[in-house]
């Protein structure tokens, strides 16, 4: 199995600065879920996001799928993206090392 990794950037910058609306956090809610889930499932490897509340801010998805009509389709699919709160771009990833 392949893997893949989608770097995610809020569309709304001031979301982190000036806070989030109720859709918007309705809709994280619904991302955290998805990829929570997706986690279960055995598909994705690790997610995070970096600590920074300013517009250079992303999150990160590392996850397996067989193509990349698969992995555009897992990307596509997160709340996140498919409401427009946040936007992602799809990368071939390869794990090098990694920390017992």
């Amino acid at each position: 199995m392949k893997q893949w990794i989608y770097v995610l950037k809020v569309t709304r910058p001031e979301m982190l600065t000036e806070g989030s609306t109720p859709e918007e956090d309705a809709v994280v809610s619904q991302h955290f879920a998805y990829l929570k889930d997706l986690t279960e499932k055995g598909v994705m490897i690790l997610m995070g996001r970096t600590q920074n509340a300013d517009e250079s801010t992303f999150g990160i998805a590392i996850f397996e799928a067989e193509n990349e009509i698969a992995a555009k389709k897992i990307m596509e699919n997160d709340p996140a993206v498919a409401e427009g709160v946040m936007t992602a771009t799809l990368y071939p990833y390869k794990i090098a090392l990694m920390r017992k």
